[in-house]
């Protein structure tokens, strides 16, 4: 599918990074673009008709295509009434997808990892010798690949679930959904339909492509039964298995020759054990694009973590300092504790989005000592009190990461892996991790 888009009234909803790139990419085409946001103050956009503040409905009504940011829900008003009156509806992401000269292309979605296995698949294959565009929504969406000017021959993009509520158009080679657990439920009200949104992935792929689901997980199973592409698993055959720093990837012929190959993950330096998980399901999407095996073997030393995700930051009296600032959801710091490989001073904390930090006391029972901090810091504490596991109480990330200097041992870590959202006081994750890193190398200034 091909969307032209020259002399086509555009009107872009949200002025985001994506909704920005958006509309750069339809002015660079020949459209007539309006770029519509509820806030009163964003900055212009070159060959942009900017309208801020309250929607007029009419602009919408009156174009040729409406695309969607992620970030504006699909039950928006003005946008429903759009496609009830025939004017066609598209995300970002897919709309991009129709303007990027077609290359094989791996789609990656999940609630916890996605981003992670997004930047090692794109390590991985330039490695190999391809030249991937690696974005989406980890941040560089899909547009600004058609628009920078550069000769990609793949494409790696993590993709969320509001991404795909506007799907039409987008259709990867293969589509990965690496887990499900509860998050984003207000906007997709249920498991159930936070699942559908997740599957959507898949309606796009042919039958020579592959969707790649987690093998134990039966309401993904069920709700992609009717989507596109072939099957393969992660954790079974067809698709990868890890057995500790093996692993193996097969998939019968298609129409690419059959697979069966195996990677030594040996001297691969990464923290968290989950990571070595990452790196499996890497190879499988790496290896079925059609990568040189050897090639990707010898890159596995050279793998980098991307940073906020199990990072190591420093090393300060023997004590390493881990920033999982990502970790925004109390599953995603589960996965972070479970992979450690020494006792861990633990700092959880910041704006809780009404999950149970209770079902973490068996983790952090084994660990050397628990600290909460930030908004929801004290609502943890007593949390985890009522559950049986004392916990130091601070009120800020500079007191957690001072306390946790003085209560790890040589050889233990400190991890931050707050399992909530930031911004009780900080940008993002990102501004976060980075304080956090800061922190920590003010620490290692201080001590002798």
């Amino acid at each position: 599918m091909n969307f032209d888009l020259v002399g086509k009234r555009v009107c872009v909803m949200g002025l985001g990074a994506s909704g920005r790139a958006a509309a750069k990419m339809c002015v660079e085409a020949g459209a007539y673009v309006s770029g519509l946001d509820l806030r009163d103050i964003v900055a212009p956009i070159p060959g942009v008709e900017m309208h801020l503040g309250p929607h007029d409905r009419q602009l919408l009504l009156d174009a040729d295509l409406v695309v969607v940011s992620p970030g504006v829900p699909g039950t928006q008003p003005d946008i429903l009434a759009a496609y009830e009156a025939g004017v066609p509806v598209i995300g970002e992401l897919a709309l991009a997808f129709t303007q990027l000269p077609r290359v094989p292309t791996v789609a990656i979605t999940g609630t916890n990892g996605k981003s992670t296995v997004t930047w090692f698949t794109g390590q991985l294959l330039e490695a190999a010798g391809l030249r991937p565009f690696v974005g989406g929504n980890l941040g560089n969406p899909l547009s600004n690949g058609v628009t920078d000017g550069s000769d990609y021959d793949s494409a790696v993009l993590e993709v969320s679930s509001y991404q795909l509520e506007w799907r039409t158009g987008f259709e990867p080679d293969i589509g990965v959904i690496l887990n499900l657990t509860p998050d984003h439920l207000a906007r997709h009200g249920d498991m159930d339909g936070y699942a559908r949104a997740k599957t959507r992935l898949f309606a796009g792929i042919g039958p020579n492509g592959w969707a790649v689901l987690p093998r134990g997980d039966e309401r993904l199973r069920a709700t992609a039964h009717m989507r596109g592409g072939r099957r393969a698993w992660l954790g079974d055959l067809p698709g990868v298995v890890r057995d500790g720093r093996d692993v193996h990837v097969r998939l019968p012929a298609g129409s690419a020759p059959a697979i069966d190959q195996h990677y030594d993950l040996t001297g691969v330096d990464l923290a968290g054990e989950h990571n070595f998980d990452n790196v499996a399901t890497a190879l499988l999407l790496t290896t079925a694009l059609g990568a040189d095996p050897a090639r990707l073997q010898r890159a596995l030393v050279g793998l980098r973590p991307l940073a906020h995700r199990m990072e190591v930051v420093g090393e300060v009296e023997g004590v390493r300092y881990i920033n999982d600032s990502k970790a925004t959801n109390v599953e995603a710091t589960r996965v972070g504790l479970s992979g450690l490989d020494a006792r861990a001073v633990v700092l959880l904390g910041g704006q809780a989005k009404g999950d149970a930090f209770s079902d973490l006391v068996p983790l952090l029972a084994e660990e050397r000592a628990t600290v909460t901090f930030g908004g929801s810091g004290a609502a943890i504490h007593a949390e985890l009190k009522d559950a049986g596991h004392e916990a130091h109480a601070v009120d800020t990330m500079e007191e957690a990461v001072r306390l946790a200097a003085t209560l790890a041992e040589p050889g233990d870590v400190v991890l931050l892996s707050p399992g909530c959202a930031s911004f009780d006081a900080f940008d993002n994750f990102e501004h976060r991790g980075e304080v956090f890193r800061g922190l920590v190398a003010s620490l290692a200034g201080e001590l002798p």
